[in-house]
């Protein structure tokens, strides 16, 4: 690997391509054999930085289709930490069920799950039936694995029954050195941003805009008034700029002022930080307080001039999906996906079908939707929004980090790539767009 890095670090990407690929790589795993290790304790309590591995795996065999990577960077999302903390359930049952699908999955179902659903880095390998990529690409990687031998997929690939989330759902992910991914995963690294910003906005970016601006999600025009949760966040924060960019007037819910001034850094106006005006959505564990709601809603109104949401951008899940039913306008459509405080939600469901609501759930993006996410990354449209990166031997700080929200925005984590700042081949386009690339660093 060091090989590999070396070529790759010269500028030789080609060179890269015809070294030798070794046996064995560094990867960061959970062990099936741990999965119990955190029980009895609260979610919360549950500490990444002890069920995270970094340690040597055996290569995997290359499939047709398929492409090994050599990873310079990768990211941290809510799926590794829920893989680290075994939460909602431990990922060695995804693996064994894809390994029961095929002679070639059975790769994927091993003792060890190698995690990360982010990557930016050079192609080394390719397998059979492999024409749109060769060795010495470089690359980011979105985490859309499919089959695509079902016809549900071909409308929509999303809809395949055989589609997974590659890292979590299936083994060889993206915080390692080495990466096995399907050739239809890969996308042009962006020539203006480093190897870890361009890791960092793969998952959310994607799963941002078909959440809110594709017509599988939200259909987002210009004119409509979004409220964005955790609008400074890994997810929120790409949906702001694609409302902004968009046409649409974000209302950005943050839970801080240092977070409402990175709002107010990526030009958002509209600012609610819910702590300081101490929303309590709850009355108690059980009981929702519709009260708080309306308090909510009416502060909605104040800021906007009278309207209501024409969309509400959901990710929290439990805590404040209550309240987000009540406060979309009428007619509205409230798009969820990941639920980060909890998969059992409550809302009252009067709000909902009296005034013709809609709730649509939605679930990363396709193979398109993705391209296009990232083809405004490439373009300088949207920008990265990395706060920090690790090493990938700290990569249990990395995750811990996200999992207790002491964090902004992405949180990167370097693999082959030695230290930050390498992997640019378009310096006039950062130049252009510097002040942007880096409004989250150190926040």
């Amino acid at each position: 690997m060091e090989k590999i890095r070396d070529a790759i670090l010269s500028g030789d990407l080609n060179a890269a391509g015809d070294i030798p690929v070794p046996d064995h790589y560094r990867a960061v795993t959970v062990h099936a054999d741990e999965v119990d290790m955190f029980a009895g304790l609260e979610t919360r309590d549950k500490d990444p930085r002890k069920s995270l591995h970094v340690e040597d795996v055996a290569t995997p065999e290359l499939g047709p289709g398929e492409a090994l990577i050599a990873v310079m960077a990768s990211a941290i999302n809510y799926n590794t930490v829920w893989t680290s903390i075994f939460e909602p359930l431990d990922t060695f049952g995804f693996l064994r069920r894809y390994g029961k699908t095929s002679e070639l999955a059975k790769r994927h179902d091993l003792p060890y799950h190698v995690v990360g659903s982010d990557l930016a880095g050079v192609v080394v390998r390719t397998g059979p039936g492999v024409q749109a990529w060769k060795p010495g690409d470089a690359v980011v990687a979105h985490c859309l694995s499919v089959e695509l031998e079902h016809p549900d997929g071909h409308n929509d690939t999303m809809m395949d029954p055989e589609q997974r989330i590659w890292g979590f759902e299936t083994n060889f992910g993206g915080l390692a050195d080495l990466a096995l991914v399907k050739s239809n995963q890969l996308m042009p690294k962006p020539a203006h941003l480093t190897w870890e910003e361009a890791a960092s906005p793969g998952l959310v970016n994607s799963t941002a805009y078909r959440q809110l601006v594709s017509h599988n999600g939200a259909a987002m025009k210009q004119g409509d008034t979004v409220l964005i949760w955790g609008a400074s966040g890994g997810l929120g924060s790409y949906a702001t700029q694609f409302a902004l960019n968009g046409g649409a007037t974000p209302v950005c819910v943050v839970s801080s002022p240092q977070k409402a001034e990175i709002c107010r850094r990526m030009g958002a106006e509209l600012i609610i930080d819910r702590a300081a005006e101490d929303y309590r959505f709850w009355s108690d564990e059980d009981t929702p307080d519709p009260r708080e709601w309306k308090r909510f809603g009416a502060r909605i109104r104040e800021l906007t001039g009278g309207e209501d949401p024409d969309i509400v951008f959901e990710h929290p899940g439990r805590e404040t999906f209550g309240a987000s039913v009540f406060v979309a306008r009428r007619g509205g459509t409230i798009v969820t996906c990941a639920s980060t405080s909890g998969f059992m939600h409550s809302y009252d469901n009067r709000y909902l079908w009296m005034h013709l609501k809609r709730i649509v759930g939605s679930h990363f993006a396709n193979y398109r939707e993705a391209s296009e996410a990232n083809r405004l990354i490439a373009k300088g449209k949207i920008h990265p929004t990395l706060s920090k990166s690790y090493p990938l031997t700290e990569v249990g700080q990395a995750a811990y980090d996200v999992h207790r929200n002491a964090h902004q925005g992405k949180v990167g984590v370097l693999c082959l790539a030695p230290e930050e700042g390498l992997g640019v081949t378009n310096p006039e386009l950062r130049a252009k767009h510097l002040t942007e690339i880096n409004r989250f660093r150190g926040v």
